[in-house]
């Protein structure tokens, strides 16, 4: 006799993940940035106090985190959490013996309770990525290093996470070897070259991260999560060079190298908020903090091993005034799902 008692039902594992700009984490009395006083002891205080908080409500298995001049310095805000967390890490903003922070420009990092079987900060583009950029030459390097995590699951599934922080929109104006600006600023046509500048260094980012998400995935089951400050939005040029999640739709084949936004793909969508935004710029408000994800955890993809139930946006602090001791952007976290191995029966 045929047995027609139904399949067993899925088991499955959960897996929460954050992106957190902390803006400009830095120790108390260290100089960061040209045009900005070090952080007073109580400042320091106020902003790993007020991050360790927010850290604790997103209570992520693997926080990504842009912005930090010090990685003594987000330990603290993790601490201040009350959290457990076997992995603290920003490659590049080290502090120690001869170790003093990152220099020049912040550096981004990965905090995870699961275990890490690899993690790379991946610095110089492919040859296929160089641009040229007017007066500055070949764009070779990320201004701030993406960072590459292969994870382990307690179950064994194993996931990669990068963790990226592209160029910012702002105009890029030429300087000399100490740093002094060598143009006019004020000229409106100078600074249409430095945006110009801004936006070819982003792309080239861009593509060298879009080749990267390939080397990956393509014919892999690798579940692949790219998450961070984009500095700029899902649909824009630079992101679509990353994500190419529009080719899906011409081409189902595309689906296996392409990366989808947590956002669009999750599944409570009644759950959604109407207010997505993470920045609010000159009183706009703009999605440059994203999570995507590769089609495995896309529930309507045949190559699918789990999914994306919820992507929550907390900004609510955007609109309690500008305050470093707070971040200027909001903390993007979405809940995922694996499959866990069949039981046998």
């Amino acid at each position: 006799m045929a047995n027609t008692s139904p399949p067993p039902p899925s088991r499955w594992a959960t897996l929460t993940v954050a992106s957190a700009n902390v803006l400009n984490l830095a120790q108390p009395g260290r100089h960061f940035y040209d045009g900005q006083d070090p952080y007073s002891q109580n400042e320091f205080e106020r902003k790993v106090e007020w991050l360790g908080e927010r850290f604790r409500v997103l209570n992520a298995d693997v926080l990504a985190v842009q912005e930090v001049w010090d990685e003594v310095a987000l330990r603290a805000a993790i601490a201040r959490s009350g959290l457990q967390y076997s992995t603290v890490a920003v490659p590049g903003a080290e502090n120690g013996p001869g170790q003093h922070g990152a220099q020049g420009t912040p550096r981004v990092g990965l905090v995870t309770r699961l275990k890490v079987e690899s993690l790379q900060s991946i610095a110089d583009f492919p040859a296929a990525a160089v641009v040229q950029v007017p007066g500055l030459g070949p764009h070779t390097r990320f201004e701030r290093p993406p960072l590459l995590a292969t994870l382990r699951m307690k179950h064994g599934q194993e996931i990669g996470v990068i963790t990226a922080h592209l160029k910012s929109k702002r105009p890029k104006f030429l300087q000399d070897a100490s740093g002094k600006t060598l143009e006019d600023t004020e000229d409106p046509t100078v600074q249409a070259l430095g945006s110009l500048r801004s936006l070819l260094m982003r792309a080239g980012e861009a593509l060298a991260l879009r080749l990267k998400v390939v080397e990956l995935l393509h014919r892999t089951r690798l579940p692949l999560i790219v998450m961070g400050d984009f500095n700029d939005g899902p649909h824009s040029v630079t992101t679509q060079l990353i994500a190419a999640t529009s080719q899906v739709a011409y081409d189902k084949g595309a689906r296996d190298n392409a990366l989808f936004s947590a956002w669009d793909v999750q599944g409570e969508a009644a759950l959604r908020r109407d207010v997505a935004y993470s920045h609010i710029h000159q009183g706009y408000p703009e999605v440059l903090d994203q999570v995507l994800v590769s089609e495995e955890f896309v529930a309507t993809s045949r190559a699918a091993i789990g999914d994306v139930r919820r992507v929550e946006v907390f900004n609510d602090h955007l609109h309690e005034g500008r305050d470093r001791s707070r971040s200027d952007h909001g903390f993007v976290r979405a809940l995922l799902r694996l499959k866990l191995p069949d039981v046998p029966v």
